[in-house]
């Protein structure tokens, strides 16, 4: 990759950081860059997130690892069967995403600070590659049909990309979309691949999102012409139209969402019945029919671990789940009251290397656990696109629009494949209960895919059925940082319309750049002596 020094020397303007960084020049030749293959190698080593080893609970490895913990599908593990404790950095990484505090990078002395988290300058330096292979898509001379094509392939990823990311970032630093998206702030957007020496300011929700459909808009077009791709780990048409099929449900284009979904589920119609999976398998995995689409690592396993210091589905999500719901052994497992992450496979060595049986109490945290220690995450947990979304895009898309009837088909046509044999899996409901229905399944069926943070700021503002959440984070002190044994409990409530619904600003990126900070306030809990 010696040959695109000049465009990846370019990605640190972009995080926003120093000034000396943000001047400095580089250079802009662009002869390095001889055909669409040449991009098409630095959209793999730069463009797209990679895979990350496991084990490290790393920022650096996972950027967007906090996910997870800023919604209701996590708490703290309040009894653990399972001797010792998880490493109590990993509880100090997630604590100011977790109890949603004032800066992000905060820790749990509520006066120091944290590495803040990556994820902003992770997108824009990736942002800032695709800015860089678009143009020079746009330039190269090459002839004939492979080549045209090619510039069809990597310019249509690159907006892709680029799209997912400030979708990705508008969601995390601006508030959701909304009848007021014109004035809101969003993030700053650049779409340019030259250095510019000035300050950049936040753009509103909406142009944020005007660029988004624009790219995705093109990037369908390109990536149908160019055809099916060879690996679920590079974005093709039907990937792009999932991601339209979400953006517009994020902003109630309810039509245009369901009509997205429909091509999604023409293409990749597949489900898999869980009534024939496996209970060491895993519904997202590399050859799983449904899968359209991954990048980026998968870090959720490091921390659903059954230990002290460890975090768990709480009770209350898990009671989501009916008896007759086959996900509720497939999604997850359990040990005593503990309820740990279960949607990748099983690492099959080391289940045999454990000799354990699904009877004995330690199994599942062998498989679930040690069986991704020290090996690389084949899928993302937040970066996962299946067709079972396409499903709930289209369920609700259509009861938002008052089609009862296909909003019911679409569910149901889930359900079925989620339900034990003899079920009454089928939802009745017309109207507002249907919709409230449909969200239950949607927390369900994608459970820690880093879609639930989202799902809950979104439905706060939609105009057909205004639904608002509380959530409550347990977190839990003990004797010294290698000790299991507990002293206090502090307990956090997010409620409906608390500033903590939108991420802080890096202050790296603020301050440089003299945007203007979210809302911020103190965050309060409640103190229980142990």
């Amino acid at each position: 990759m010696k040959g695109f020094k000049y465009i990846l020397a370019g990605c640190a303007m972009l995080a926003f950081g120093s000034c000396g960084d943000f001047l400095k020049e580089y250079s802009q030749d662009t002869d390095y860059v001889r055909s669409w293959r040449d991009l098409d190698e630095l959209l793999i080593g730069s463009a797209y997130q990679p895979l990350y080893a496991a084990a490290t609970l790393s920022t650096v490895s996972d950027p967007q690892y906090f996910l997870h913990f800023l919604a209701d599908e996590l708490d703290e593990t309040s009894t653990s069967v399972i001797s010792g404790y998880m490493s109590y950095d990993g509880k100090e990484r997630v604590f100011g995403y977790y109890t949603w505090q004032a800066r992000s990078g905060q820790n749990e002395t509520y006066t120091g600070y944290n590495t803040e988290n990556q994820s902003w300058q992770d997108y824009y330096n990736r942002i800032n590659v695709a800015n860089n292979i678009i143009a020079e898509a746009a330039t190269l001379k090459e002839a004939g049909e492979e080549a045209r094509r090619g510039r069809l392939k990597v310019d249509g990823e690159a907006r892709f990309l680029r799209a997912y990311y400030y979708f990705m970032l508008v969601n995390m630093y601006g508030k959701p979309y909304s009848a007021t998206a014109t004035t809101d702030l969003g993030v700053p957007l650049k779409t340019t691949e030259v250095v510019e020496d000035r300050r950049f300011g936040r753009n509103t929700v909406q142009e944020c999102y005007d660029l988004i459909l624009t790219d995705l808009q093109t990037a369908e077009v390109e990536l149908a012409e160019y055809g099916a791709q060879r690996s679920k780990y590079r974005a093709d048409a039907t990937a792009v139209r999932l991601l339209l099929s979400r953006v517009y449900l994020y902003m109630q284009y309810w039509d245009k969402a369901a009509e997205y979904a429909r091509k999604v589920i023409e293409a990749r119609p597949s489900l898999v019945d869980l009534k024939r999976l496996s209970t060491t398998d895993g519904i997202i995995s590399p050859t799983s029919p449904e899968l359209i689409f991954s990048m980026g690592s998968n870090s959720v396993m490091e921390y659903t671990i059954n230990y002290s210091k460890s975090f768990q589905i709480p009770d209350a999500f898990y009671r989501l789940y009916a008896n007759d719901d086959l996900r509720k052994t497939r999604y997850i497992w359990t040990n005593g009251d503990f309820h740990g992450y279960k949607k990748l496979p099983a690492n099959a060595a080391s289940l045999a290397a454990s000799s354990r049986t699904e009877t004995d109490p330690k199994y599942y945290f062998d498989v679930y656990y040690y069986g991704y220690q020290n090996q690389t995450n084949d899928i993302s947990d937040k970066n996962c696109f299946r067709s079972a979304e396409a499903y709930l895009n289209l369920a609700e898309a259509e009861a938002c629009l008052g089609h009862d009837v296909a909003a019911q088909q679409a569910v149901n046509t889930l359900r079925k494949s989620r339900y034990a044999s003899g079920s009454n899996y089928r939802l009745t409901f017309t109207g507002a209960p249907l919709i409230h229905a449909i969200r239950e399944e949607r927390a369900r069926e994608l459970l820690l895919e880093g879609h639930r943070w989202f799902d809950l700021r979104r439905y706060a503002v939609c105009k057909t059925a205004p639904q608002t959440a509380t959530i409550t984070h347990h977190y839990y002190y003990y004797q010294q940082r290698d000790s299991d044994v507990k002293t206090a409990l502090h307990t956090f409530t997010l409620t409906p319309g608390d500033w903590g619904w939108t991420l802080p600003i890096p202050e790296s990126a603020r301050e440089f750049n003299q945007m203007p900070q979210n809302p911020r306030g103190e965050r309060t809990h409640t103190t229980q002596t142990l």
